[in-house]
């Protein structure tokens, strides 16, 4: 079993958004998912909740993991395995080092949301950092991009996050297609299957694949 989690030291860079919609978009594309929330603010969860209220395919099962148990990550990934499950995505706390360490040291690939911004870019780094020290496999998600052609903006973080490490492909422009489709409790493949969004959360699905196929 492969397993991803969505990190940052800094609120609000789109972790949960991307978590739902990139397992269901890996669910759709034939893996069998389970997205782990570590939040203490337990959105996934709540998000899992308007699915069974919006009778939304059962496409991806959603579980709170609570922090005592991160000591035991590996051996609760190898039960994981076991069962049938074949990719775990881990939605995680903004503040809480301590237990962002213990998933860092347990998954197989670490993946940092950043916004355009440079508060976010500074945040991204001390996030990098640890992500390097503990050897694992990470890219940058530059996130909630400008939608203009070619912004300034999202081209000078984009230039900063590569000198740093690796910038995930694509990045993703701000579509209202993202929020609109938690608050439905779907992912954006669901919410709107011809959109633009939909089309870059499945092309960020492929270049991950694409990692994992490296390794």
């Amino acid at each position: 079993m492969r397993s991803i989690a969505f990190l940052t030291q800094k609120g609000g860079a789109g972790k949960t958004t991307l978590t739902a919609s990139l397992a269901v978009a890996a669910a759709a594309a034939g893996e069998k998912v389970i997205a782990l929330d570590l939040d203490s603010q337990g959105s996934l969860v709540r998000w899992s909740e308007r699915r069974k209220a919006a009778n939304a395919p059962n496409r991806v099962v959603i579980e709170p993991l609570e922090s005592e148990r991160l000591p035991q990550l590996p051996a609760i990934l190898e039960g994981l395995g076991s069962v049938g499950f074949t990719l775990a995505v881990f939605d995680t706390a903004d503040a809480d080092a301590g237990a962002v360490r213990l998933v860092i040291d347990s998954v197989d690939f670490c993946l940092l949301p950043v916004r355009p911004t440079r508060l976010d870019v500074d945040a991204a780094g001390a996030t990098f950092r640890a992500v390097f020290l503990a050897k694992r496999k990470a890219a940058f998600v530059l996130n909630q991009c400008p939608s203009t052609y070619r912004s300034l903006r999202a081209n000078e973080a984009a230039e900063e996050l590569m000198r740093l490490g690796v910038l995930a492909a694509p990045k993703l422009p701000a579509r209202i297609d993202f929020p609109d489709a938690i608050a439905a409790g779907l992912g954006v493949t669901e919410y709107a299957r011809d959109g633009k969004a939909a089309q870059e959360i499945e092309a960020l699905w492929r270049w991950i694949g694409a990692q994992f196929s490296h390794t």
